[in-house]
């Protein structure tokens, strides 16, 4: 088949990447326009250095990684090979660095990549450069190299064109034509070109270009140092481009590379740079080309100062040439890709760098062609996952530049975001505030982790600390802020928790169509259900309460669920949702006592019988308007209490008022992490996302298969009877041995699965972790260990739950 009229924007890694995997699935009425000349297009992959490191947090970023490795590794241009596999070098000159190094080599071995920790005389046999008197240690990945990024482009330009793919050289795009909210083609300055989807690849121009569609794409274009020594007699002689490992020296924010006698230096230490994608010159315009900017050297002087005394042959050189290369940066460090929410047939696929380019080249095709990318789990990369104060001019610039500045520091997994903060604040803040609330960033939200206040809680009870990692941003209150939810009650704050409303006349059967449970039940219930996508995959975990007929109210995980929902409306406006977070609240009232709390302050029946567990009701509490739903994410007896954000601190205060005389607290998010790990309850984006289905994350019990169709039905069913694959909880005895996730888990020698989601289960007295593991190890019982940093920490699978498996606590 030929498919629909595709129009691509850019012909650099990204875009060559496309046109050769979209064609190779069938489409081959594409075009590739750029407004510069081929293989060379102008953009950042002209000047890129080519490093590609897979080592990555993010499993989808290493795998969209590996796969470019593999792809480039077998393609060349005249015998000219894409990819010089000469392996990555990471090396630590501090203790704390060579802890990083640990914890990354982690990440690679929980994403499947060979990766082995060194020791400094190690580090000095791969790349003799390195002074032995600096090195404590090395991370070395085998399968990592240099990525030729120009030869890149044209052999994939040579595959596409052999298949029909036409590329348009020196082609300045000056509008995406659209009618009827979607695309029709594209104008260009030779001309318009009719499309049916477009997909803007323009990298450093990509706000510009999807501006044309009234698209805010939140990127920034940072100028970034890269120089070049002259001859260093130490490698005279040497005629291959590159024998020794790309190099990386992050604890002063450097990167090296070979080219034949010389040395490539690629420096993050710098002053941010931004530069606004409309002050970008022409390919005309530009000295060398509009991504280079002009070499500014006082910027390099450390940089230059610190090479010299870690690779101390470089002191018998000069720096000869260098340039300020612009490259993309966003506001979380992922790429942008998909569709816009508001033009069909607009997509994007930018920031993305040479070291993910061919992996999203083939994620953004099998999204066209299929319907959905089987191949990478793209809910960290969809480019519609922010919330609208992300996209504002003031965070995304802020954002861009701090992680131009933090890109090799070592970051905790609960280190605070930097500014501008506060963004978005509860109705409770002033309260939380007044109890001493230890603040992290939610989507934006002010949530507090624990409360100075409950300090004198800790008397007469025993809170073991965790190891020293892990004792960062926590505190021995978070230990009795959980065993108090469990013995009186406690009040948390869920407003940072997404709400959509779902209305009209459709809004059931509209439900019933995406969710896998029957929430079409009777006015009053709520239901815990999943939305997949067409290949079975789990997209989100829901609740849905129908509050009347016609209206819904779903607990969402993210913007990505509100634009599943817009994008599945029925064109005859049978229904409306709508995002009601930021004009409501919520306080999670849970506990043993939760409704001694409650039943006094209402005339509503919130007895056992009045309000079952998992209905929801109208109600008065005191003088406030609430939507009570009978739910607890801890475990215990209790009520998720919405009202409106002007009538939250009224809410508040009449319950702490009558929790307070009880015994009851306020309580935070590391509390709630604990106990709800405790009681098994998943987590979207962390237990289980994209790539698992609901019977290996093992929420089966929330699809009704015997109900009508909706959405990944049909691939479910083909999925169910092949279970390969568990996310299985594993208890640790150790109370030191907290681990935070990501790290990976051995069955003797052999990398087996990794940690999702761990805490210390305060009720319990166990360390608690989360993990991905075979099938035929999710057995009660194995044992299997975590690797932790430089340490191999027992566990063993436990049946779950943990706590209250007979749900007495949640039903009384």
């Amino acid at each position: 088949m030929a498919g629909p009229r595709v129009v691509i924007i850019g012909a650099g890694v990204v875009g060559a990447a496309l046109a050769d995997e979209i064609s190779a699935r069938g489409w081959t009425e594409v075009t590739v326009v750029d407004q510069g000349p081929l293989p060379a297009t102008g953009g950042s992959s002209s000047h890129a250095p080519g490093l590609v490191f897979q080592t990555n947090p993010s499993k989808t970023m290493t795998e969209l990684a590996r796969y470019t490795v593999e792809k480039l590794c077998s393609l060349d241009v005249d015998g000219k090979p894409c990819f010089l596999q000469v392996g990555g070098l990471e090396v630590a000159t501090t203790p704390e660095r060579l802890a990083e190094l640990h914890r990354r080599h982690g990440w690679i071995t929980a994403w499947g990549v060979e990766a082995r920790i060194l020791t400094p005389e190690e580090c000095v046999e791969l790349h003799p450069l390195v002074n032995p008197d600096r090195v404590l240690g090395g991370l070395h990945v085998p399968t990592d190299g240099l990525a030729k990024a120009v030869l890149a482009v044209e052999a994939q330009i040579r595959r596409a064109t052999e298949r029909g793919v036409r590329f348009l050289a020196r082609h300045e795009v000056l509008d995406v034509r659209q009618s009827e909210g979607r695309v029709t083609g594209v104008l260009t300055d030779q001309g318009e070109l009719p499309a049916d989807i477009v997909v803007c690849c323009a990298g450093i121009w990509g706000p510009r270009i999807a501006r044309m569609v009234g698209m805010n794409l939140p990127l920034t274009p940072l100028a970034h140092q890269l120089a070049w020594t002259g001859p260093v007699p130490a490698l005279a002689g040497q005629t291959e481009e590159a024998v020794r490992p790309i190099l990386r020296h992050q604890d002063a924010d450097l990167y090296y590379r070979d080219r034949f006698d010389t040395l490539g230096i690629g420096s993050y230490g710098h002053r941010p740079m931004p530069v606004s994608a409309d002050d970008i010159l022409s390919v005309d315009e530009a000295d060398q080309m509009p991504s280079v900017l002009k070499f500014t050297e006082d910027d390099f002087d450390d940089a230059w100062t610190e090479t010299q005394s870690l690779l101390p042959a470089t002191r018998e050189a000069k720096i000869e040439e260098g340039i300020n290369g612009l490259f993309s940066f966003t506001t979380d460090g992922n790429p942008l890709l998909g569709e816009s929410p508001d033009v069909k047939g607009f997509w994007v696929a930018e920031a993305v760098w040479v070291t993910h380019s061919a992996g999203v080249g083939r994620a953004v095709a099998e999204w066209l062609v299929d319907g959905h990318c089987s191949s990478f789990d793209l809910h960290e990369c969809d480019v519609n996952r922010f919330e609208p104060h992300q996209l504002a001019p003031e965070y995304v610039l802020a954002r861009d530049c701090q992680n131009f500045v933090e890109v090799y520091d070592i970051l905790h997994p609960l280190q605070p975001s930097g500014k501008p903060r506060p963004i978005r604040t509860s109705p409770f803040h002033a309260r939380q505030q007044a109890h001493g609330a230890f603040f992290l960033e939610a989507n934006g939200w002010e949530r507090p982790q624990w409360y100075e206040a409950n300090a004198g809680l800790l008397e007469g009870r025993s809170i073991p600390a965790p190891n020293d990692w892990a004792a960062r941003y926590w505190s021995p209150i978070v230990g009795a802020e959980a065993q108090v939810t469990r013995e009186t009650v406690a009040m948390y704050d869920m407003t940072a928790l997404k709400r959509l409303e779902v209305s009209g006349p459709g809004a059931a059967d509209f439900l019933e169509g995406l969710t896998t449970g029957k929430v079409a039940k009777s006015v009053g219930s709520v239901t815990y259900t999943l939305l997949l996508d067409h290949d079975g995959g789990i997209r989100s975990d829901i609740t849905v309460a129908r509050l009347a007929r016609d209206l819904f109210q779903v607990g969402a995980n993210g913007n990505l669920d509100l634009d599943w929902f817009t994008r599945h409306l029925p064109a005859d406006g049978t229904v409306q949702v709508r995002d009601i977070t930021p004009g409501t609240c919520c306080i999670g009232l849970w506990g043993p006592l939760a409704r001694e709390v409650l039943q006094p302050l209402t005339d509503a029946d919130f007895s056992n019988e009045g309000l079952k567990y998992f209905r929801a009701k109208r109600a008065y509490v005191g003088s406030v308007p609430v939507t009570a739903m009978r739910l607890s994410y801890v475990g215990e007896l209790g009520w998720e209490l919405y009202t409106t954000a002007d009538q939250g601190q009224k809410l508040w205060d009449t319950l702490w008022r009558a929790a307070e005389p009880l015994g009851g607290i306020i309580a935070g998010r590391g509390a709630f992490n604990s106990l709800r790990l405790e009681k098994g309850y998943r987590s979207f984006g962390t237990d289980m996302t994209y790539e698992h289905d609901p019977y290996e994350a093992g929420v089966g019990f929330a699809v009704k298969l015997d109900k009508g169709d909706f959405v990944g039905k049909a691939a479910l069913e083909r999925r169910k009877g092949d279970v390969r694959r568990r996310l299985s909880c594993l208890t640790i005895d150790d109370p030191r041995a907290v681990v935070m996730g990501k790290e990976p888990v051995y069955d003797g020698d052999r990398a087996v699965g990794y940690v999702t989601s761990a805490a210390y289960g305060y009720t319990v007295g166990k360390g608690i972790a989360y993990a991905w593991l075979p099938a035929e190890l999710a057995v009660p019982g194995t044992g299997v260990q975590i690797g932790y940093f430089d340490e191999r920490v027992e566990a063993v699978v436990a049946e779950e739950p943990l706590f209250d498996p007979g749900m007495s606590r949640l039903r009384g």
